[in-house]
């Protein structure tokens, strides 16, 4: 079922997403070679509690984290570990949720680490644009065929994978509400969007297949072929016109720049 928010929930999630935008920023500002996952993790942590919010992904299903950090070939739920070190050159995806006043937000960013190979920044550009093309979408009587088509479509024409297996999702009390929001899709197909709905739309992008497999923790996922992948997210409202985006990158990229 999908629940449309009123304008007070759709409030409250802009609270908690906005904390979790503010402790990516955190996160960002600690990437660097040498450092562990695990040390990431523990930085979002604090920086959600300090803001009176709880990690949503810690415990959800077994969740044992507060973020899902997903290194070069992992495409998303990979599990921090003070044994996986940062290394120059890396690609580094980091998801964070964070549950307020009984409300999720969810975003995502896949950051550089050091100095990356052109190929591979070209890969988190042009899946960092096709996350707002999907939202530019993401209106009042449009289809969810129509903001998968706009991820699919540009990334495709890159020549990039668009990940099947793994889609967006409604957000708001849960962390996974209906509707499912695929990044593949053709136009005026899909459940109609209307305004009051909420969703996160986050295009997972690959430079080869858009297979995936599972490592033997049950959780996280890597492209078939070992070839890098990237993520970002924005979890936002449904409005007539325009989408109202509830999570922000601007604390990011304060940090470490714009793409």
């Amino acid at each position: 079922m999908i629940y449309l928010k009123t304008e007070e929930q759709i409030e409250l999630l802009r609270e908690s997403n906005l904390i979790v935008s503010m402790a990516l920023a955190e996160v960002a500002k600690a990437i660097k070679p040498g450092v562990t996952t695990l040390e990431l993790d523990k930085i979002a942590e604090e920086c959600i509690r300090d803001h009176g919010a709880m990690p949503a992904f810690l415990g959800y299903y077994g969740y044992p984290n507060t973020l899902c950090t997903s290194l070069n070939d992992q495409v998303v739920h990979g599990i921090p570990s003070n044994e996986v070190f940062l290394q120059e050159g890396d690609i580094l995806s980091v998801d964070c949720g964070a549950t307020k006043n009984g409300f999720v937000g969810d975003s995502a960013y896949t950051f550089a680490v050091g100095t990356i190979d052109a190929s591979v920044l070209k890969l988190l550009k042009t899946t960092k644009e096709a996350l707002y093309l999907g939202i530019a979408q993401a209106v009042d009587g449009n289809r969810l065929g129509d903001v998968g088509y706009a991820v699919q479509s540009h990334c495709e024409n890159q020549g990039f994978g668009v990940v099947r297996d793994m889609v967006g999702h409604g957000v708001g009390k849960d962390m996974h509400e209906d509707p499912q929001v695929p990044n593949t899709g053709r136009r005026g197909n899909g459940v109609k969007l209307r305004s009051g709905m909420t969703i996160a739309i986050e295009p997972m992008i690959t430079m080869g297949t858009y297979r995936l497999i599972y490592e033997k923790d049950g959780w996280t996922t890597r492209t078939a072929d070992r070839k890098w992948a990237a993520h970002f997210e924005h979890s936002i409202a449904i409005r007539d016109g325009k989408a109202d985006i509830l999570s922000t990158f601007d604390f990011i990229e304060k940090v470490v720049g714009v793409l």
